[in-house]
C-alpha cells in the first residue's frame, strides 16, 4: 500500500516563504493527479491546490491563488508546495493527497505556524 509523507512545515513570520515536500511511496505516482489540502486551528481541511497527472495543468484556491505554487517531480515520486508571502490564515496543517483525495492516503501532515 502507498504511503505519502509531508515534509517542511515551521514557524515562519508573515511574508515569509516556505517549501513543502510530499515523498510517495506508489510506483504509480506518474499517473495521479495530485494535490495539497490543508487543515486550520478549528476548521475543516480544505483544498489548496492540485496538478496534473504531467504537471501541465495546475489548480489554486482563491485564497492562495498568485502566492503558491504546486509542483511534481515524477522521476523521484515528489510533490512540492511553494508558499511565498505567507499569511497568519495560511496556518494549518498541510496534507498531500491524490485527486480526488483517498482516505487510504492521509498522513500525519506537516504543520505550518506562520506568525503575524
Amino acid at each position: 500500500q502507498g504511503r505519502l509523507v509531508e515534509s517542511g512545515g515551521g514557524l515562519v513570520q508573515a511574508g515569509d516563504s516556505l517549501t513543502l515536500s510530499c515523498k510517495v511511496s506508489e510506483r504509480s505516482f506518474s499517473s495521479y493527479p495530485m494535490g495539497w489540502f490543508r487543515q486550520g486551528p478549528g476548521k475543516e481541511r480544505e483544498f489548496v491546490a492540485d496538478i496534473s497527472s504531467s504537471g501541465l495543468r495546475e489548480i489554486y484556491s482563491d485564497s492562495v491563488k498568485g502566492r503558491f505554487t504546486i509542483s511534481r517531480e515524477n522521476s523521484k515520486n515528489l510533490l512540492y508546495l511553494q508558499m511565498n508571502n505567507l499569511k497568519p490564515d495560511d496556518t494549518a496543517v498541510y496534507y498531500c493527497n491524490t485527486v480526488p483525495a483517498s482516505g487510504r492516503y492521509w498522513g500525519q501532515g506537516t504543520q505550518v505556524t506562520v506568525s503575524s
